[in-house]
């Protein structure tokens, strides 16, 4: 103090954590399975470093057929909710997803459904 700040240094450090979702299966496949019957499969969403209450949505994809027509074959399905929430212990509790895919049309794909939160994490 006095005029003299030099004596006085405060040092802080920290660590930002981000948000983020991890999927338990990372990837997917369904069996193939007849025109009209749902194949279903349940994987794990695991959330990490959420510090407050955040939902969890869903990106589906739109699959173009060869005539040109668009389909969504893909639902899911939570079915103990879609919150995220932080735990006593400072966990954040796993979400179970359920994925199914029907289609009245013959179909194969390749791609990406995306779970993202509301911050778009």
């Amino acid at each position: 103090l006095n005029d003299n700040p030099s004596h006085y240094k405060i040092t802080l450090s920290g660590t930002v954590k981000s948000p983020k979702i991890n999927c338990d299966p990372p990837f997917l496949m369904l069996m193939p399975v007849p025109l009209n019957v749902k194949t279903e499969t349940a994987i794990n969403i695991i959330p990490q470093d959420y510090l407050r209450q955040s939902q969890i949505q869903v990106e589906l994809p739109e699959l173009e057929l060869e005539d040109g027509d668009r389909i969504y074959p893909f639902s899911v399905q939570f079915r103990e909710g879609q919150d995220i929430v932080l735990s006593s212990d400072g966990t954040n509790k796993e979400l179970i997803c359920h994925i199914s895919f029907r289609s009245s049309r013959p179909v194969s794909f390749l791609g990406n459904i995306f779970f993202i939160d509301e911050e778009e994490n």
